[in-house]
């Protein structure tokens, strides 16, 4: 399998914490594919009650939670596609409140949620294992911050993983 390895350094520090939950081994695609199967069985072990549950008045759902995932994948890859296609053109930011708030994931069964976000996932790794590394060293503009693709696609993980964290540490202990 190719290996991608996370970058180090040349991106805006909010995305440290993400690149921080990436390892440092350049198994990307094999940590983007093993990372649904294991969100799937976390999600396995709750109740339609629990998946509705907030840990304080203003967070999302877990249903939310995963929803975002989905949403952020679609986002993600498609900056990620700009990038590496040489697009400079500053891409816009969006408002991640403002997407929960208004995708209805309380509404929809946790199944067809986790179903969107693996056909999301299964197109982005394919669309990620056809990029060679000029394509993914390639740099471009989000929201006006300068990133490259590499830092796009590294960021697909370690955005879930730090959410599966927030799962494990703040949700789930409500259940025990």
């Amino acid at each position: 399998m190719k290996r991608i390895y996370k970058p180090t350094d040349g991106f805006p520090s909010f995305y440290q914490p993400y690149m921080d939950c990436v390892p440092d081994d350049g198994e990307l695609l094999l940590h983007l594919t093993s990372i649904i199967p294991e969100t799937a069985a976390l999600l396995a072990t709750l109740s339609d009650d629990q998946l509705l549950y907030r840990y304080a008045e203003s967070k999302w759902t877990i249903k939310d939670i995963i929803l975002h995932l989905a949403d952020c994948e679609r986002v993600i890859i498609y900056r990620t596609m700009r990038i590496a296609r040489a697009d400079k053109t500053n891409l816009p930011g969006f408002d991640e409140d403002l997407f929960v708030a208004n995708a209805n994931a309380d509404k929809r069964d946790i199944q067809n949620i986790l179903a969107e976000l693996k056909a999301y996932r299964t197109a982005s790794i394919v669309f990620i294992e056809s990029l060679d590394d000029e394509a993914l060293n390639r740099s471009g503009t989000a929201n006006n911050f300068p990133l490259t693709a590499r830092l796009l696609v590294n960021h697909l993980y370690g955005h879930h993983r730090h959410h599966l964290n927030i799962l494990n540490e703040r949700y789930l202990p409500a259940f025990k």
